[in-house]
């Protein structure tokens, strides 16, 4: 027989779920990168292809993940988008030629699009992107605090496929603006 009272058995059980459930939980990692005028984005989601997108992608359904890019400038109260930029990142498995059908788009326009058997590149070109634009319709300020903000998330929404951690996944980085 245990020694522990049940109330403490539940709560180190429970704590123990939390564990779990936060070491599942995806990161987005944002890196800008400010430089003569213009703001370039790298990113990467860790953990967000998970067994469910990979089942999904090799059953055939196209999988879209959308990244929402936002350059914000922060005041005390209230902040404004100076620029803001969507990319996404579309795969199809083709289980004829057993081939998987990468595309890339900014802002709506393809941008790359290329073919691959290689599982590992699918999942490198769905959640690794580097020197995204964001082209600054106001004239960043020398010497102002900024931050990039970007909201990752997914299509299809079907009861089946799901991201673990619910709707979206947001990430951001502040930097000053040196000139």
């Amino acid at each position: 027989m245990s020694t522990l009272p049940s109330s403490l058995r539940v709560l180190v059980v429970a704590l123990g779920l939390v564990a779990v459930v936060a070491a599942a939980d995806p990161d987005l990692t944002v890196t800008p990168i400010a430089r003569d005028g213009q703001v370039v984005v790298s990113f990467d989601l860790s953990d967000g292809f998970t067994a469910e997108v990979r089942d999904a992608i090799q059953s055939g359904l196209s999988t879209t993940f959308s990244y929402d890019l936002d350059l914000r400038r922060g005041a005390a109260l209230f902040d404004r988008t100076v620029a803001s930029a969507t990319i996404s990142a579309t795969v199809h498995f083709d289980n004829l030629t057993r081939r998987y059908q990468m595309s890339r788009a900014l802002d709506g326009r393809v941008e790359d699009a290329r073919p691959t058997e290689d599982q590992d590149a699918v999942r490198n070109w769905m959640t690794h992107f580097e020197r995204i634009p964001l082209s600054a319709t106001a004239v960043l300020e020398a010497n102002g605090e900024y931050y990039v903000r970007v909201r990752a998330h997914t299509r299809p929404h079907n009861a089946w496929f799901f991201w673990p951690w619910g709707g979206a996944v947001l990430g951001q980085a502040k930097f000053t603006f040196i000139q």
